[in-house]
């Protein structure tokens, strides 16, 4: 990292920095790791020696805490040198949609929209809105946001998949609980060192953006449009009032996209059975459900059932 050719390439020294902070952090863990076998040999050696029945007492419940501590390091080393994702440490795409359930569906995506930005906000991660598609009842039928921290892609890959609630929703005026989902997927964003873009494959469309927004919103021309005509793909970006500002971000969507299409077909030849990450949106798709009436939270993945939902959703956005 201090060789002058490295100091002067941005990508080459931010790659190398996350690779040394892996790094550092095994290290790190390696001797705390030594230390306490260090103190462990030592405090054995201290029950050899002739001490009264409180001392020994004391001896054994240190040498107890330094067998428990020793273990958990050795635990946490075997993860640390466990080979890693590539993409781990990237930053992502996240698309939030409505799924089976109408308006319902629009609002419960609303909630895993706020849900996700407040574990992002607690983590230290950055939230930035790309493209929003509102209902009428205030939820969304589809969001789309970046967040960028220390290892997000790690933390969140496996929120991908459809999302099932089942509560009484405030658009029920009889009290009858509804079942309604919301698809989340989850890419990382490409570089553009990792995915070469054709400038002749893209349609770029400029146009006035729509909704709330001052006057700027219907005088300047700043929402961008871009079609990547080989898989007609489209990215739309208003968020921004700079135009460039609002390229720049379809473009990273639509990286992000394409990247996750050339892996997909990767492991599509590694086994055709594998799904989608979100697949149709049905019900029966879930890979988590978060019922209300029975104050439970089920992954269907793993086999996991909480209860005191509304419990610890106050105590993990608190901590």
């Amino acid at each position: 990292m201090g060789q002058p050719e490295i100091a002067t390439d941005h990508k080459q020294m931010v790659k190398l920095a996350q690779e040394k902070a892996s790094l550092d952090n095994i290290i790190g863990l390696y001797h705390e790791y030594e230390e306490t076998v260090k103190s462990l040999e030592e405090t054995q050696v201290m029950q050899n020696e002739k001490l009264d029945a409180d001392m020994l007492t004391m001896v054994k419940e240190e040498i107890r805490q330094l067998e428990e501590k020793q273990t958990m390091l050795q635990e946490k080393l075997k993860l640390e040198l466990l080979p890693k994702d590539p993409s781990d440490e990237k930053d992502i795409i996240m698309e939030i949609r409505a799924g089976a359930g109408g308006d319902e569906a629009a609002l419960f995506a609303a909630d895993l929209f706020r849900m996700y930005s407040r574990y992002a906000q607690s983590k230290r991660w950055n939230v930035d809105v790309i493209s929003a598609s509102e209902s009428i009842g205030g939820g969304f039928k589809e969001i789309i946001l970046e967040i960028s921290g220390k290892g997000v892609f790690s933390r969140l890959k496996y929120e991908r998949g459809v999302h099932r609630v089942q509560r009484v929703p405030t658009t029920e005026a009889s009290g009858r609980i509804h079942t309604s989902t919301a698809t989340v997927a989850v890419l990382p964003e490409a570089e553009e060192v990792e995915l070469s873009i054709d400038p002749s494959d893209l349609r770029i469309d400029i146009f006035h953006s729509g909704g709330a927004g001052g006057q700027n919103v219907n005088k300047v021309a700043t929402a961008v449009r871009i079609t990547h005509l080989p898989t007609g793909m489209v990215v739309v970006c208003q968020d921004e009032r700079s135009q460039l500002r609002n390229r720049q971000k379809a473009m990273a969507v639509l990286r992000a996209r394409l990247l996750d299409i050339e892996r997909s077909k990767q492991e599509q030849e590694m086994s055709s059975m594998r799904r989608s990450q979100v697949g149709t949106g049905e019900r029966s798709e879930k890979i988590r459900t978060y019922n209300f009436p029975q104050d439970r939270l089920s992954d269907h993945r793993i086999g996991l059932t909480l209860h005191s939902l509304r419990e610890l959703c106050r105590v993990n956005l608190t901590n």
